[in-house]
């Protein structure tokens, strides 16, 4: 067992148990525990197989190809609209780790023999995506904001223009474009933490609630 893994179970307050038991059910699959992205990582010959992760309502192991997972139980989820290759089973109690222990280890032996197989997945490039006019105005208006568009990564900009290009209303595309502007102008992606206290930048850690104690 990592001992990295053994210092992030034992700092969790919510799922310890699950999270726990989890870990078991992976260990039991032969896979190498290693501990990436501030997480629990587990791999197969150096290639990442699943991964444990918690949220505030849940908790999940995450396939990292698990879109080519045949998913025959139909439980696999897309954790937002920008994931394009991995996919998560998602619990909120411990009965349903149980009850779903056979089918998360068949998941994990078709997710290894995946790697074996080399299997590629053709990821859509940001030029694929859509650039809503309204984006498009805002970059004539303000080269600077453009430059700062294109300075971010491949995944932020896909993010923000899914994000911006979801509602139906010009109006409303508009808005979420001029919400966002300082956050892309400040390198920030849709999801990045922006308190500056976070210890897990550019995720959030929390720490921003300390601020909210304070005001």
């Amino acid at each position: 067992m990592n001992e990295e893994v053994n210092k992030y179970l034992n700092g969790v307050k919510k799922w310890k148990t699950e999270l726990t038991k989890l870990r078991e059910i992976i260990l039991e699959c032969g896979l190498k525990e290693e501990f990436k992205w501030m997480h629990p990582c587990y791999t197969d010959n150096g290639k990442n197989i699943v991964l444990i992760h918690e949220f505030k309502d849940y908790f999940a192991i995450l396939f990292h190809k698990g879109v080519l997972l045949k998913d025959p139980e139909n439980i696999l989820v897309q954790q937002t609209e920008n994931v394009q290759s991995a996919r998560q089973i998602r619990f909120t109690d411990l009965p349903e780790i149980e009850e779903l222990k056979p089918t998360i280890k068949e998941y994990i032996e078709e997710a290894v023999e995946i790697e074996k197989s080399g299997k590629k997945i053709e990821k859509k490039k940001t030029s694929d995506f859509n650039t809503p006019k309204e984006l498009e105005q805002k970059f004539e208006e303000n080269p600077d904001f453009k430059k700062a568009f294109k300075n971010l990564t491949a995944g932020r900009q896909r993010g923000y223009l899914l994000h911006f290009d979801k509602p139906k209303q010009s109006k409303t595309k508009t808005s979420r474009i001029e919400q966002n502007m300082e956050r892309i102008m400040d390198g920030y992606g849709l999801n990045d933490c922006v308190c500056g206290l976070s210890k897990r930048k550019p995720n959030c850690d929390g720490s921003h609630k300390q601020l909210e104690k304070t005001e």
